[in-house]
């Protein structure tokens, strides 16, 4: 598979996450098998906002690269759904596929059904971490915590990561049992 063009992808959810734990395992595969590379990387995406993967994607079906590389199935797609679809996309344009962990080959029936099984466990993860950070919120809320984040100049006294304080004209609203219900912009009269 030498003198072939690949694309590279890697993909963080957050911006305090390190992108090169993924690149530089990919880039060295790569390397070794005598590939030549481009490589695209986002960070915070959400599940339907992934421009760089979208354009990437466009990119391969029209056949600019011979090959896509990936760290995980689940950096690639956030849903089973776009996983099958895509893959099917791209391997009827004959884009070779290589997720780098699963070691899977995607062009055999054993492959595509292991793609299939790693990425609906993928795709039940995220479910999972979903339930239990809406749990969490819902939890805060009734504790009488500020939930999610905070307005901008909120004014709760509260201090970030850096040690600034949340002052401004937007104070919390609580009930009688000091729970938090709502906001208040203190320029504004009643």
């Amino acid at each position: 598979m030498g003198n072939k063009k690949f694309a590279i992808y890697a993909r963080v959810s957050r911006t305090d996450q390190i992108l090169e734990n993924q690149i530089r395992p990919l880039k060295e595969y790569a390397e070794r098998m005598g590939w030549d590379y481009e490589i695209f990387t986002e960070k915070e995406s959400t599940r339907k906002s992934r421009p760089v993967q979208w354009a990437l994607y466009n990119r391969l079906l029209k056949k600019e690269f011979d090959g896509l590389l990936f760290y995980k199935l689940d950096r690639w797609a956030r849903s089973l759904k776009e996983l099958v679809t895509h893959m099917e996309a791209l391997h009827e344009k004959g884009v070779i596929l290589v997720s780098f962990m699963e070691n899977i080959d995607l062009g055999t029936s054993s492959g595509k059904l292991m793609m299939q099984i790693m990425g609906s466990f993928a795709e039940f993860e995220r479910s999972i971490i979903r339930e239990r950070t809406m749990a969490g919120l819902d939890r805060a809320k009734k504790w009488g915590r500020i939930a999610g984040r905070h307005p901008k100049n909120c004014g709760c006294g509260f201090r970030d990561k850096r040690g600034r304080k949340h002052d401004g004209y937007m104070k919390p609203v609580r009930d009688e049992d000091n729970k938090l219900i709502g906001w208040k912009d203190e320029r504004k009269k009643d």
